[in-house]
């Protein structure tokens, strides 16, 4: 049975899209390909950047099927987070050949597919595929942020990716938001 976990990555910043990945790991008998890239997986929120850097170069190797999807800041203000992540996860289900037999996605909620899907609360902890779905989504998300950076250092995505640190509740107050922020999020600026 092939089986594609679904996550996301970007929920609760205040800036940048929210990423969504969709994969189909290896089945068949373990063997040393498998081995090594079942090892590099885990939780995305305790691997350290680089655990996470590398695990994605194994997945993106020798998953039998990845794919990435994006909702944007201006879909996020005008659907709201929930429903833009949704439709992420959608996206990223859509660049996945061959279908898969079943869709497991990480929290409460299934995005509309065709195909037999089930949410599972704490999948990213339990679930190979869903694990390695975290992993792409969360290195792409933050890939895409530092590249923004560049382009407007400003405000230090690099750093906090977006997140409502003080740093970045600081930035926005001195420079105003970006045409990244998220204007539908309330952002508290310090005193």
């Amino acid at each position: 049975m092939r089986v594609c976990g679904i996550d996301e990555a970007g929920r609760g910043p205040i800036a940048g899209p929210v990423t969504a990945a969709a994969v189909i790991l290896p089945g068949g008998p373990p063997d040393r390909t498998a081995d090594a890239l079942f090892s590099a997986l885990g939780d995305s929120k305790t691997l350290t950047a680089e655990e996470r850097a590398r695990a994605a170069v194994l997945i993106k190797e020798r998953a039998l099927a990845w794919s990435v999807g994006w909702s944007w800041p201006e879909e996020i203000d005008h659907l709201n987070i929930h429903r833009a992540t949704l439709l992420a996860m959608q996206r990223a289900l859509s660049g996945i050949y061959p279908l898969p037999d079943l869709v497991l996605v990480d929290g409460l909620f299934v995005p509309d597919c065709p195909l037999k899907a089930k949410a599972v609360v704490r999948g990213d902890q339990k679930i190979r595929a869903i694990m390695a779905a975290s992993i792409l989504a969360k290195t792409e998300r933050d890939r895409w942020m530092i590249a923004y950076s560049e382009m407007d250092p400003r405000y230090g995505f690099e750093r906090h990716k977006g997140y409502p640190t003080r740093v970045h509740r600081t930035q926005v107050k001195c420079f105003g938001l970006s045409p990244i922020h998220r204007r539908s999020f309330r952002i508290s600026v310090p005193e």
